[in-house]
């Protein structure tokens, strides 16, 4: 059964005492110590730390990939960690989008049914206004034929991303988004990014260790050892930031 909660609607998605511990005894690990976040609605976050600081268990507990050992996680005004498997599946395939470094595209699928994949999946038609609209910001159009091993890298990465907002989520997870690209894909994946929330309202969480990607966020989360060490605002207001776009953040903790 689907427990609804009662979340400011800033909120895309709460975090509360998340905790994930891995292993017994002499190989315990904790991964996850006690985190206490919000991630807000409209807003890119980039969740930075160094190997072993629990960034990337953060966005796994968060998107409801993988489970807390305690705590809970909002999303939406859904309780996620009271879902059963099939409606935790569910929730995903309709509220989350995600963006991994390997993109994840169907070789033997054209861009266009990629990106339709999710509403596929989800027996739902496509808002074709929606989907010409991301595609348009996106540069695609004119590759919307082509199969995953007739593009670029940054074609596909593209495509990837275009896939995650097709189902207008409530937030889309980007783990790494960058790493298989150059720079000047990067800049280009990251530029579109910072668009789909000041133009499209998309709400973005994304973990990196590239202090350079990490500055077009609007606000870096920095972890060490499970817990937040740092909660900063890289933009004045929305859509007009403190720093330069893709000037590199400070790497503190250790980031490299």
């Amino acid at each position: 059964m689907t427990t609804t909660i009662a979340q400011p609607t800033t909120a895309a998605v709460h975090t509360e005492q998340l905790t994930k511990v891995y292993g017994q005894g002499d190989t315990r690990v904790v991964a996850l110590d006690h985190v206490t976040v919000d991630f807000r609605r409209g807003q890119f976050t980039a969740i930075m730390g160094p190997s072993g600081s629990g960034k990337s268990t953060l966005m796994h507990c968060a998107a409801g990939l993988d489970t807390p050992t305690e705590g809970r996680v909002v999303i939406g005004q859904v309780d996620a960690t009271s879902l059963n498997d099939k409606a935790l599946t569910l929730l995903r395939r309709r509220r989350i989008g995600f963006i991994f470094q390997s993109f994840n595209l169907l070789p033997t699928m054209s861009a266009r049914e990629n990106i339709l994949l999710p509403l596929k999946l989800a027996h739902v038609k496509p808002d074709e206004e929606w989907f010409t609209t991301i595609v348009t910001v996106l540069g695609l159009t004119e590759r919307l034929g082509h199969r995953p091993g007739e593009l670029s890298g940054g074609q596909a990465q593209r495509v990837a991303a275009a896939r995650a907002l097709i189902t207008r989520p409530d937030v889309i997870f980007a783990d790494e988004p960058t790493g298989a690209l150059d720079s000047a894909s990067s800049d280009e994946l990251l530029d579109f990014l910072t668009r789909c929330v000041h133009e499209l309202g998309q709400t973005i969480v994304m973990v990196t260790h590239d202090p350079h990607a990490a500055g077009y966020a609007d606000r870096l989360l920095q972890l060490a050892d499970g817990r937040i060490i740092a909660d900063k605002p890289l933009h004045a207001m929305p859509g007009r930031p403190a720093q330069a776009a893709g000037q590199p953040v400070p790497a503190e903790g250790g980031e490299h």
